[in-house]
């Protein structure tokens, strides 16, 4: 299995859900305006990521009477940028995935309206990035490079720990890393070495990796399934810039994760759900961001989306403690930051690394 493999499914497709004939007022299940109206269908604009057990999305059918369709729109930024676009005529109801690199640009754009969940307390409210609550966060999904380990142990060489020893001779042509102009976790990563080497620092930094062989694919799948040495494809490169959780799916027989993340080089990147503003079913969008936070759906992310639920006391697959503990010194970077400085890092890192 491979981490957020749903990345590259895209479409439209609907959740078709058939309710028992006690869950009907009316008993009525033909396409009357007052079915209509009891059970609305609502629109979950999602990142190519989206997974959950049908029979998860069977039981809040069954709880809230609502239908949903699912959209998926691209990767966070494709994502975002879609939302933006059609922020005057909405495509959903509801929006889930845009993510901290792109929180700020749909705020600003006023994508989303004012929506406080009952259950945001629960864990949720520590990764805040709004004062107006449109934003609430679903999960975490930090951004780290990750090395295959047999690799470095047959090579007789110790693998790279941290960002510094990434531009060391010894790994050269080793790593491969995302576009930060395509990719999500390409942009996460070059904000962490902007974190860690500063406005002045970052671009040098750039410099010795590229130097050092460093190849930028356009997106995740094809660095991690086709470049990277610790997955399925079995590629050339045994260091990747991935996720934190991605060693969870590299479990060998005797249940040891074969690749293992660099917790030093680790980005904080937090995925959102939020009412859009535009939505015609707002009192049902609401219940939908509800669902996203509640025990029911978060004790599902690990295990389909290889994400950390940000609600507390949600018990992760077993061996995640060992193979994929979640970094408790990530590195962070203001929303209004991010926003501001996008894509004059992008321009800059594109001219570099003549991308």
């Amino acid at each position: 299995m491979i981490p957020r493999t749903a990345r590259t499914v895209l479409g439209l497709f609907t959740v078709a859900v058939l309710a028992s004939a006690c869950s009907l007022s009316g008993g009525d299940t033909g396409g009357s305006a007052s079915s209509e109206q009891q059970e609305p269908t609502l629109t979950l604009v999602t990142h190519d990521s989206f997974v959950v057990p049908q029979e998860v999305l069977d039981a809040f059918h069954r709880q809230s009477g609502i239908t949903l369709k699912i959209l998926k729109s691209g990767d966070a930024g494709a994502l975002t940028n879609k939302l933006v676009l059609t922020k005057g005529n909405p495509i959903g109801d509801v929006a889930y995935g845009v993510d901290n690199t792109f929180a700020s640009r749909a705020l600003g754009e006023g994508v989303f309206q004012s929506y406080t969940s009952p259950e945001a307390d629960r864990g949720p409210q520590r990764y805040a990035v709004d004062t107006q609550h449109r934003l609430s966060a679903v999960d975490v999904g930090d951004v780290c490079v990750n090395v295959d380990t047999g690799y470095f142990a047959a090579k007789g060489i110790p693998a790279p720990t941290s960002y510094d020893e990434l531009a060391e001779p010894q790994y050269k042509d080793l790593m491969v890393a995302e576009s930060p102009a395509t990719a999500s976790p390409g942009l996460a990563f070059l904000l962490g070495t902007i974190a860690k080497y500063g406005e002045n620092g970052w671009q040098d930094y750039w410099n010795r990796l590229k130097a050092n062989g460093l190849k930028i694919d356009s997106g995740w799948e094809e660095a991690y399934t086709k470049d990277f040495s610790g997955s399925s494809g079995k590629g050339p490169r045994p260091i990747v810039v991935s996720y934190a959780s991605s060693p969870a799916a590299e479990l060998g027989e005797d249940g040891k994760p074969r690749t293992k993340a660099l917790l030093d080089t680790c980005f904080r990147q937090v995925e959102y759900a939020g009412v859009l503003t535009g939505s015609k079913h707002v009192p049902e969008a609401q219940k939908v961001v509800d669902f996203l936070l509640s025990q029911q759906f978060q004790t599902t992310v690990a295990a389909n989306m290889y994400v950390y639920p940000t609600r507390t006391g949600v018990e992760l697959p077993a061996g995640w403690a060992n193979a994929a503990p979640l970094p408790t010194a990530s590195a962070t970077m203001p929303a209004d930051k991010i926003q501001a400085g996008r894509e004059k890092w992008i321009g800059a890192w594109r001219s570099l690394m003549g991308a």
